[in-house]
């Protein structure tokens, strides 16, 4: 999955395909679901029997099969474009479920019976809540959840990373999905999905776009356009008497060109593509949404919920200071510290070696392999290293520092309790560290902030998206990670319910919130968040109770897809602003030309200076055509994004899509406009 983040924004089969469904969306039957395309495509083929039938409603002149000829093309190519924008979206989406197809495999499964007996069936056949053995280098048939058994499982099939994960029985790493790989020891599976109803497949269907649902503010746009179409259509049907009493002929085919040029065919044509591209992104981003309005909540949330362990902080605690006491040295400190963590595998001692090495110890790992390492114990709560002068170095917890050394015939530090006091109202750990009978000092243990949160926090506070930090710290310790992060507010002492009341709070006010969970109890704060991001490693029931899955399992990738969310939202209002924009110009390139020959005061209006009536409504109409194709990168792609406040994200682009909406029709249709007119005098329809 992963590995689509680096394929081409559209490949030559991609474009094979979309081109071959452009045609075969024309069915009528499923354009009536875009109905400002459809009133195109009826268009066409008014225009197409006006080719044959040029004089069925009164309409006389030279070359006139000719003409509504070349508006029946033009409208047909407009829709065209329309379904290719449309099919290219779907087609990246088909492209990601063949790949996911390739994994799903109709594979053996070990089926247990009450007595522990092994029965071999189809995979296809397993019920859910049945019991199945898996074992080293078998796939794991269906969803479920480890009941008995450890094993390092491969998840590259769904996730794209290829270094295996545990999976346990109990906690939150047991639920397993279908199509990965058992790469070590077994496990007993509880079935939990029948089969076709697997998170495969549902990641399939809704890659595939096969169960996308229009979100409320796509048909809410939807309902204005085509409002926009009526308003329009009822407008031209009471202008043609008008202009017949005035003395003006308006030819259908032009009245038809009209119509389509002032309809939102720009952005009734890109809507959808608008909406697939939307869960494309996301889905790219190795996220699973399981509804395009999952996605559009993203871009309208107010208040993040966070946990603070995994996804603000490490979760382990790191080295961050030595503190030396009494009358040690630093460097001995720093030193000692290095000597006992050479062997010491755990985050903690790796940390203090990290830390020892940037504040420039001299100690050199290789004089060091040889010696005994003491392992860290509950009974003994210290680990250390015996030297070969009979050197004893140990590090650990207070209190069981103090009893080594009395017992050595040492003495406690006037000012080690003052350290220690110091390290715990900062919410940290402390190792004290000694040497035989002689306190040397205190290695102050953190868990460290993320690299990278502070900024991307500062980013959503410009977005407008409060910060809530949830944790089962003291308040003290709380206060500290939530300063030292830039989380606007924290919850202390949290439980799973009080999660839910904080989202209740938020949701009163009216507030769009989102959070992340992986575990059992955050099921209920995820169900109850508008966006709930449950990890792929996490239980099935966090799964089942979020709106979207990541598979890469990193809590910290919800302020990406909160962005995500944006882009969508501003994707389609700049395009929407652009599409009615656009209807300006072409106002000030057909109607002069319809008006202008018996009306001449009416030329004031055609600014442009467009050569003919017959080259300004066929320019309009060619624009209108082209436009659409055009902006299909931005459509999938998305508008770039930048933090700013709403008021300042509209001003930008009203600006850019607004304006430009107007001037880029302007330049458009005056130079289709030079390169069709000698063409028509050929033709003899200037």
């Amino acid at each position: 999955m992963s590995n689509n983040k680096k394929n081409k924004f559209i490949t030559k089969k991609i474009v094979g395909e979309a081109v071959a469904e452009s045609f075969r969306k024309l069915n009528p039957k499923y354009m009536i679901k875009n109905p400002v395309m459809f009133v195109v495509e009826i268009g066409f083929f008014i225009s197409l029997v006006l080719t044959f039938f040029p004089s069925i409603f009164g309409d006389t002149g030279n070359n006139l099969r000719t003409y509504n000829l070349i508006v029946a093309l033009i409208l047909f190519i407009t829709v065209l474009f329309a379904n290719f924008a449309e099919a290219v979206a779907e087609g990246r989406g088909k492209a990601q479920a063949e790949s996911l197809k390739k994994t799903r495999k109709d594979t053996m499964a070990k089926l247990l019976d009450n007595k522990e007996n092994v029965k071999v069936i189809s995979a296809s056949e397993l019920k859910k809540g049945d019991i199945v053995l898996v074992e080293t280098g078998e796939l794991i048939p269906n969803d479920g959840e480890v009941i008995q058994g450890l094993a390092s499982v491969d998840e590259s099939a769904i996730t794209g990373e290829s270094a295996p994960v545990m999976k346990e029985a109990g906690g939150d790493f047991a639920s397993v999905t279908g199509g990965t790989k058992v790469v070590s020891d077994w496990l007993k599976v509880r079935i939990t999905a029948t089969p076709g109803e697997s998170f495969l497949d549902k990641m399939i269907a809704l890659v595939e776009g096969a169960s996308r649902q229009k979100t409320p503010n796509e048909i809410a746009l939807n309902t204005v356009l085509v409002s926009l179409t009526l308003i329009f259509l009822i407008v031209l049907v009471a202008l043609y008497p008008m202009a017949m009493y005035s003395g003006v002929k308006i030819l259908i085919s032009t009245l038809i060109a009209l119509l389509v040029c002032l309809i939102p065919t720009t952005i009734g044509g890109l809507l959808s593509a608008i909406g697939i591209a939307g869960m494309d992104r996301v889905t790219r981003f190795n996220v699973i949404a399981m509804s395009g309005k999952a996605v559009e909540a993203c871009g309208d949330v107010n208040t993040m919920i966070l946990d603070k362990t995994g996804t603000i902080t490490y979760g382990n605690r790191l080295a961050a200071e030595f503190i030396p006491v009494s009358d040690a040295k630093i460097e001995e400190l720093i030193d000692y510290s290095v000597i006992s963590s050479f062997k010491d595998d755990t985050p903690e001692g790796k940390s203090i070696v990290e830390l020892g090495n940037k504040l420039g110890t001299k100690v050199e790992a290789a004089k060091y392999e040889n010696l005994d390492f003491i392992e860290f114990t509950a009974q003994t709560r210290m680990s250390g290293v015996d030297l070969k002068d009979g050197r004893k170095v140990r590090k650990g917890a207070q209190d069981s520092i103090k009893k080594f050394v009395v017992e050595a015939g040492g003495e406690i530090p006037k000012d080690l309790d003052e350290s220690l006091t110091k390290v715990s109202k900062l919410g940290g750990t402390p190792l004290v560290v000694c040497v035989d009978n002689k306190i040397y000092g205190v290695i102050y243990l953190k868990d460290t902030v993320k690299p990278g949160l502070v900024e991307r926090f500062a980013r959503l506070r410009e977005m407008g998206i409060k910060t809530v930090m949830c944790t089962g710290d003291n308040p003290l310790t709380a206060e500290t990670i939530a300063r030292e992060a830039g989380v606007d507010e924290f919850i202390a002492e949290a439980k799973p319910e009080d999660k839910i009341e904080a989202i209740k709070k938020e949701q009163s006010e009216g507030k769009i919130v989102a959070m992340t969970g992986d575990g059992t109890n955050d099921a209920p704060a995820l169900a109850q968040a508008d966006v709930g991001l449950a990890m792929n490693s996490g239980t099935t029931a966090a799964k089942e109770a979020a709106n979207m899955v990541d598979l890469d399992s990193d809590p910290t990738k919800i302020l990406e897809v909160v962005e995500i969310g944006k882009q969508l939202l501003i994707t389609r209002g700049a395009l929407t602003t652009f599409s009615i924009a656009n209807d300006v110009a072409k106002y000030f390139a057909i109607i002069p030309a319809i008006f202008t020959v018996e009306i001449p005061e009416m030329q004031i209006l055609n600014v442009m200076r467009l050569s003919t009536p017959s080259s300004a409504i066929l320019s309009a109409l060619i624009f209108n055509a082209i436009i659409i194709p055009a902006l299909i990168p931005i459509a999938m792609r998305g508008v770039k994004y930048k933090p700013m406040k709403s008021e300042m994200l509209l001003l930008r682009n009203m600006m850019v899509f607004g304006v430009g909406g107007m001037i880029v029709p302007f330049v458009g249709i005056k130079v289709i406009d030079l390169i069709i007119t000698p063409l028509l005098r050929i033709l003899n329809l200037s």
